[in-house]
């Protein structure tokens, strides 16, 4: 008897138009039907023969269907017995979770996630020339698949040191040799590595307050302790840095754009801390964060580029082309270069030289700096309006570089007012986070540079209807 399996089609619909071979849509219905139950395990299915004649198909289709659920064993063939549906179903791939939007900030966010309007750190999508990379991406994966078969270079691909090194030198001030950068898994990957390298465990830490939490979790975990050192206008408050924490043997700093305040680190404050790294073999680890996205002026010089000695700059390609890349770069001091080429061949090499190739082309053909251009000019319009549109909607605010920060009253919780305007579907960033002593403040980060200038209005009356229906 064919039970189940004898009673029509069990389902099966062809579609002769479609772009899928029809054994492939007879395999898929088959395999739904014992998915699902219609088809029972150890149930006996049709003869090619008679499933063609029911579909309408050639026989040969039939079989192929079959001999596809054999090779996923999904069904047996038992020879003049028939086939039958396996008693034990192989285990089924899982299912991939769809793309959601970031939480708020207080987590790592789990699984993929989409960018909402005001999130902080992401570049603007319309603006990325994804036609120009499309073709890029190509040309490097034909380039990798012609290549001979062997183990990449875990520092990173030559050609693509030497493009980043020319970039620092021309962009940011900071003339370094090839062998001196490393390509790494972005900004995680870079702080990751030179953390193992640094004899620092058990030590004290510099670190901004307020500062990437992030960053301030990761120093823990290396066995650093991060002393909160307070931030204004001229940057990291060196001397009540020397205050708190005289014993310190590194500092975590990001004097391109304080994040999240916005601040350029003063050039009186940049002496003094180089100043006070050399005066007890110290190391300064210099966050580029947005250092070459300054829209109101010059970007000032890396801060290695005053002290290549004792300075450890980290960059990424993550805000400035895009975040699934998940590549950055570490530039270190030439006494450093022998120690973190041990970590990166052991334990953190550098991403798939195909993606490595692409970036290459990106700068070397000047793709990248024509891109930092039209950012700039659009990340400025689009501050200008979302500012001009929080002042309408009678919400004060403070520049914070490429968000603008809104005050709110002490004592606010700003991680549920973040999760009441996710909720909306906007991604604005509690601040409060951002602070690991007793002198936190409450806010939200608002990020510009997803917030096209004809959206601006609209998205910030969503947001001062959200703050006024979780305030009011």
């Amino acid at each position: 008897m064919y039970h189940a399996a004898m009673n029509g089609t069990f389902g099966i619909h062809i579609d002769r138009g479609a772009r899928q071979a029809l054994s492939a849509q007879i395999a898929d219905g088959i395999r739904e039907a014992i998915r699902d139950g219609r088809l029972a395990p150890g149930a006996r299915l049709p003869s090619w023969n008679d499933l063609a004649a029911q579909l309408g198909v050639a026989r040969g289709t039939v079989r192929t269907a079959y001999e596809e659920l054999a090779d996923g064993q999904f069904v047996i063939p038992s020879g003049a017995a028939g086939t039958r549906v396996a008693r034990r179903l192989p285990l089924g791939r899982p299912e991939p979770e769809p793309a959601r939007t970031r939480a708020p900030f207080g987590g790592f966010p789990k699984g993929a996630t989409a960018a909402l309007p005001f999130q902080v750190g992401v570049p603007a999508a319309d603006l990325f020339p994804a036609a120009l990379w499309t073709r890029l991406l190509g040309q490097a994966a034909r380039d990798t698949a012609a290549a001979p078969a062997d183990y990449p270079d875990p520092r990173g691909e030559p050609a693509l040191r030497a493009a980043i090194a020319g970039y620092l030198a021309m962009a940011r001030g900071f003339a370094c040799h090839p062998s001196q950068v490393f390509v790494t898994h972005g900004y995680a990957g870079a702080l990751s590595t030179i953390l193992r390298v640094l004899p620092v465990q058990g030590a004290d830490a510099w670190f901004e307050e307020p500062g990437y939490p992030f960053a301030r979790t990761a120093l823990g975990w290396a066995g650093v302790r991060p002393v909160p050192v307070p931030v204004d206008a001229d940057g990291l408050d060196v001397q009540a840095a020397r205050l708190r924490a005289p014993h310190a043997a590194i500092a975590l700093v990001t004097p391109g754009q304080q994040a999240p305040l916005g601040a350029t680190m003063s050039l009186e404050r940049r002496v003094a801390l180089i100043e006070w790294a050399h005066a007890g073999e110290r190391w300064i680890i210099e966050d580029d964060y947005l250092g070459e996205l300054q829209l109101t002026r010059r970007a000032a010089p890396a801060l290695a580029s005053m002290d290549p000695h004792r300075v450890i700059h980290i960059g990424t390609f993550s805000k400035t082309i895009a975040p699934g890349l998940r590549m950055g770069y570490l530039v270190v001091p030439e006494v450093l270069v022998p120690a973190v080429q041990e970590v990166t061949g052991t334990l953190e090499p550098a991403p798939p030289p195909v993606i490595q190739q692409a970036v290459t082309g990106f700068i070397q053909q000047g793709h990248y700096l024509r891109h930092l251009r039209r950012m700039k000019r659009a990340y400025a319009s689009r501050r200008d309006a979302v500012s001009l549109a929080l002042d309408d909607a009678g919400l004060a605010w403070e520049n914070g570089g490429l968000s603008l920060r809104i005050a709110l009253p002490d004592g606010a919780n700003d991680a549920a007012l973040a999760r009441a305007a996710h909720a909306a579907e906007l991604a604005p960033v509690p601040l409060s986070p951002w602070y690991a002593g007793a002198s936190a403040r409450s806010g939200l980060l608002l990020g510009v540079t997803n917030v096209p200038e004809q959206q601006a209005r609209a998205l910030v009356e969503r947001l001062a209807a959200v703050l006024r229906g979780a305030t009011g």
